[in-house]
């Protein structure tokens, strides 16, 4: 598989299920990789050797947004 396949599988499957295949990019999995392994407390060079990631501040972004919603006055209904 060419990487360059796998924003065409998704942008594809994505307008099968009724999204816009414009707000879909293979970029949306790197991140929510990242934001998912953050929530369930990865360490970060593990997230790294899966993502390929060189920088551990570019890793930190995601990891932050992750906890966007941690201890928030609304947290019981957001």
């Amino acid at each position: 598989m060419h990487h360059s396949d796998i924003p065409r599988i998704l942008k594809h499957y994505a307008a099968l299920i009724g999204l816009n295949p414009r707000d879909v990019a293979g970029h949306s999995l790197r991140a929510g990789f990242v934001t998912s392994a953050a929530v369930h407390h990865a360490r970060l060079d593990k997230i790294m050797e899966v993502t390929r990631h060189s920088n551990p501040a570019t890793v930190m972004r995601y990891i932050r947004d992750a906890d966007a919603f941690a201890d928030h006055a609304g947290q019981r209904f957001l």
